[in-house]
């Protein structure tokens, strides 16, 4: 009789998985290297599947989440001295109200503020996603970092996918429709900040995973805003109050933002992304979507160091002063 070796990968699985009594969470060393394996393909189909949803089941730690993005981290090769202002993760999509969140990012690109988006797919069906109104809001796709590079030159803003830069982390994504179920890769992209930008703006619809992301960041050493934003995206709610849970040179802080409105408005019957461009252009009026904008304008410039009140006054001298022929 042979006796078969076990797989590297299975002491992962087996720490998620033992049982009520004998399971715990991965050390953040643990994740670094379990999420090394799965990033180099040298796991089963069968593990990264078990992995994901016992993760998922547990919730992900920030020690876990940052063990992750350090092992993204270390596999990629972006290139240097970009001088990034925003890193602004796009996944969740939209799907009861126009994504205001693209007006904003565009307005602050042409007032000099570097950002760079970057998007897993439209993954969920009914969902409007940033990757689908690139074309009609004029923010450039690329392709590799060299793109990018050329993109922020031109005109401080760029779209990359997910699958560009780190495919095998998109195709997890994919497998929600397969697993039934979103995985902890979700949160993980949020938190990758891949070209080290001053900031990493972020946004978490669970309750509850603000604060984890929040720690998460701080133990990587990273500037970060978390927000429960609306729909998952990063965009300011005005007819709610916002929670902002910041944390900068290792040290955590909390912010209470207030609703913007006196009275909850009514939600879109469709989504129209020609609203967005006529909105844009100055040609119809959309309260919710002002105030949409401006906040969330207010939210970036607070992460580069500008208090609330300033950043509001400053929001909408930006938006006053926008190029709106392009």
């Amino acid at each position: 009789m042979t006796t078969v070796t076990e797989h590297p990968f299975a002491q992962f699985v087996r720490i998620l998985g033992k049982g009520k009594r004998g399971a715990r969470g991965l050390t953040r060393e643990e994740a670094r290297e379990a999420m090394g394996m799965l990033l180099d393909g040298k796991t089963e189909d069968t593990q990264l599947g078990a992995f994901l949803m016992l993760l998922r089941h547990k919730e992900e730690s920030p020690e876990e989440l940052a063990g992750f993005t350090e092992a993204v981290r270390a596999r990629l090769h972006p290139p240097a001295g970009l001088n990034l202002d925003l890193d602004w993760p796009s996944y969740a999509g939209k799907k009861r109200h126009l994504p205001w969140y693209l007006l904003a990012v565009k307005c602050l690109a042409q007032h000099g503020v570097r950002i760079l988006l970057h998007g897993g797919g439209a993954h969920t069906a009914g969902r409007l996603y940033t990757e689908q109104l690139l074309d009609r809001l004029g923010v450039p796709l690329c392709k590799d970092w060299a793109q990018v590079e050329q993109a922020l030159a031109a005109g401080n803003l760029a779209f990359i996918p997910l699958g560009a830069w780190m495919p095998r982390l998109q195709r997890m994504i994919d497998l929600r429709n397969t697993l039934g179920l979103r995985s902890p890769i979700h949160s993980l992209a949020r938190l990758l900040n891949p070209l080290g930008a001053r900031c990493s703006l972020q946004s978490i619809f669970h309750p509850g995973y603000q604060a984890v992301h929040r720690e998460a960041s701080r133990l990587l050493g990273d500037n970060a805003i978390v927000i429960k934003g609306d729909g998952g995206e990063i965009e300011i709610n005005p007819d709610a109050t916002s929670h902002l849970y910041g944390t900068a040179d290792g040290a955590s802080w909390d912010e209470e933002w207030p609703a913007l409105a006196p009275q909850r408005h009514v939600k879109p019957e469709s989504l129209d992304p020609d609203w967005l461009q006529a909105f844009w252009r100055g040609e119809v009026d959309d309260d919710y979507g002002r105030l949409a904008v401006l906040a969330t304008m207010a939210l970036a410039l607070r992460a580069l160091g500008t208090p609330r009140e300033e950043a509001m006054v400053r929001a909408q001298r930006y938006w006053d002063e926008r190029d709106r022929s392009k």
